[in-house]
């Protein structure tokens, strides 16, 4: 690298992320595909998640327009795909996905079944696994949707069970139903309908989807980094291949095809960005967010230290590297904030960032608790931080 290679500084990087996530609020989307492509893919390990990061950055935040993309027009997919992460993406990307990450996931999760099946469960070998699986797509196909559970009066190999590390003290029984539902999704046949209940809820019917179109493997490698490098540039080697979860070389390959061009970052570091994206200047402008738990952004780069200090990883962050909720200001993450049982958004700054930034940060909440209502959301994975504003601490 030679000091000839553009530099793109950490405030650039910090006004790109205001413009490409649609955080400004300028920037926000009027549909919720739009806020889906902006950001690649919206975190939907979560069932909250996705509904909290999609009305952040639109314009006019509503649960029921996520709700629509979901399970009317399902013009929104959930895949478990890149990081074995499950990711809303829209109805178009799904192909690629599919072909880049999902489908390898989905040979690697039906490995593990079949051989769970097979140590854990009586007279399963790979061709009662194929039996089921067809035998559980032609219910789906009479029925339209189901819960796993109404499959299982049709499909009864769906309510035998796994007993799993028996004997230990965490000894617990899996359902032959979940792990092949599940399956079932990974590989593309199935999809998530709407919830039994609230859209917090987990509790969900499947229904069968047409097959997507099918996309060469490279092709698709390609075309994933393409799209996160225009939303998430410039970001590092190491920044791609752990957001996709892909290896080195699959990884180097795919940012060749798209001829991805070399910059400076903050420290001399190596950067990479699409062609002509280097020459691009952003004006920063203010703007202040309150993201969810496993936001897109947040969990957007592998390397975090020129958005997010060291020293505030540990109250925002559970052991297992879940973010959880965070406040942001000018692209920055500067706090963190929670919902308590009597529905007041709560949110505590790690420095004093002056009247602008908390004027800014208070219309969020204000904005967050309006379209929530009666809602009350508790993230999946708790951190130190949330824990305390709940409880007042």
């Amino acid at each position: 690298m030679t000091s000839r290679m553009p530099l793109i500084s950490d405030e650039q990087r910090r006004a790109r992320v205001g413009r490409r996530h649609l955080l400004a609020p300028a920037e926000r989307a009027a549909a919720v595909e739009e806020v889906a492509g902006a950001v690649v893919g919206l975190h939907a390990s979560d069932a909250a998640t996705v509904y909290l990061s999609a009305c952040a950055r639109l314009a006019e935040p509503s649960a029921a327009e996520v709700e629509g993309a979901l399970y009317e027009d399902v013009t929104l997919v959930k895949l478990l795909s890149m990081r074995r992460t499950m990711f809303a993406v829209t109805e178009e990307f799904a192909p690629y996905v599919s072909a880049s990450s999902a489908r390898a996931i989905a040979a690697r999760e039906r490995a593990t079944l079949l051989k769970h099946l097979r140590e854990f469960a009586e007279g399963w070998d790979e061709r009662r696994l194929a039996e089921t699986e067809r035998a559980v797509l032609a219910a789906l196909e009479r029925r339209g949707e189901a819960t796993t559970g109404e499959l299982g009066a049709d499909v009864p190999a769906l309510r035998e069970t796994m007993l799993m590390s028996a004997g230990k003290p965490y000894e617990a029984k899996q359902s032959v139903g979940s792990r092949l539902l599940r399956l079932l999704a990974s590989d593309g046949h199935v999809r998530r309908c709407r919830p039994r209940g609230s859209w917090l809820s987990s509790s969900y019917p499947w229904a069968p989807v047409p097959p997507w179109r099918d996309v060469p493997v490279r092709e698709a490698k390609a075309e994933v980094v393409r799209r996160w490098l225009a939303a998430y540039g410039p970001a590092t080697v190491e920044d791609v291949k752990w957001w996709t979860g892909w290896t080195l070389g699959d990884t180097r390959k795919a940012l060749a095809d798209v001829a991805a061009e070399d910059v400076r970052l903050a420290g001399g570091v190596a950067g990479l960005v699409l062609p002509g994206d280097a020459e691009r200047v952003v004006e920063p402008e203010p703007w202040a967010a309150l993201l969810p738990g496993l936001d897109p952004t947040t969990m957007g780069w592998r390397v975090r230290d020129w958005y997010l200090r060291a020293e505030d990883v540990p109250a925002l962050f559970d052991r297992a590297g879940n973010a959880g909720p965070t406040v942001w200001w000018c692209g920055r993450v500067v706090g963190g904030w929670a919902q308590r049982p009597d529905g007041e958004v709560v949110w505590r700054l790690f420095s004093d960032l002056g009247a602008e930034a908390e004027a800014a940060i208070g219309a969020e909440a204000a904005r967050l608790a309006g379209w929530l209502g009666e809602v009350r959301v508790t993230p999946r994975f708790r951190t130190p931080l949330e824990r305390e504003l709940v409880s007042g601490v």
